[in-house]
């Protein structure tokens, strides 16, 4: 699904549980674009995430969201998935009774025309070589989807669904969150081997260390719901450094109070 992508969001507007969170967020990727979203906790960035998917906990009460022009708003979750939307999730779901490759092989094939599903040998090939890629036990291949797994093991499955899958849209809402050192490499290598003109990448992250590994385009500053600052890496790098009370003080915000991430 190669050409030229245009993923826009203009003035999105959403609600958990009657509470706005996000207020007016305007974001515009091209193909082959990394961005990467930090802020501090409560300001809206899994929320994004969340209504970017489709989630039905998340109600959009105003603003616009496109792919290729296509009106994203109007897609069920799965037409947004099928159009090339993926979400490497923080804290991904334990499914007992499927197993990892049955999942996985189903993911592909619904993303396929009816009659060109992918055949049994081609994906055990492709499975076992992505597997191998990320350092992961083959056993997992066959356990019960995300069941019994570690956090970061987790983290890696979400990374494998992601280079099985290969999506045009990549969002990672805090793949990073619980993963050492090893496991952070090892992910950031799947994300940079999966970069190129036709893919792009909208990473959520609380650190810096993340985005020493896999190098963003641009990084955006969330607070209040919407962005207030943008920049290249240099700005995650002084993120790290000081904090973020420097923009809130350049921008008047005062500390928000039991918002919702």
């Amino acid at each position: 699904m190669a050409g030229t992508m245009h993923f826009q969001i203009e003035g999105l507007r959403a609600n958990v549980e009657n509470k706005e969170i996000l207020k007016g967020f305007d974001l515009t990727i091209k193909n082959g674009e990394v961005h990467a979203i930090m802020g501090p906790n409560g300001t809206g960035k899994s929320t994004l995430a969340s209504v970017l998917m489709g989630h039905p906990k998340y109600e959009v009460t105003a603003g616009a969201i496109s792919l290729d022009g296509e009106d994203l708003l109007e897609m069920s979750v799965d037409e947004r998935a099928r159009a090339g939307l993926f979400l490497g999730m923080q804290y991904p779901s334990e499914i007992p009774g499927v197993t990892n490759s049955d999942f996985l092989r189903s993911a592909i094939n619904a993303r396929r025309e009816e009659g060109n599903e992918i055949s049994l040998m081609k994906f055990i090939r492709q499975l076992e070589a992505k597997m191998k890629e990320l350092e992961m036990n083959p056993q997992f291949a066959h356990r019960y989807l995300n069941e019994g797994f570690s956090g970061g093991e987790k983290k890696r499955n979400e990374i494998l669904q992601m280079l099985l899958l290969e999506p045009r849209l990549t969002i990672l809402d805090e793949i990073d969150s619980g993963l050492d050192i090893d496991a952070l490499r090892i992910v950031a290598d799947g994300v940079n081997s999966m970069r190129g003109e036709d893919r792009s990448f909208l990473i959520i992250t609380h650190y810096q260390r993340l985005l020493n590994y896999i190098k963003p385009d641009f990084v955006h500053v969330m607070m209040q719901g919407r962005i207030v600052r943008s920049g290249g890496p240099e700005l995650a790098e002084r993120l790290e450094n000081e904090g973020y009370e420097w923009l809130k003080e350049e921008l008047g915000i005062v500390d928000e109070v039991g918002q919702e991430a």
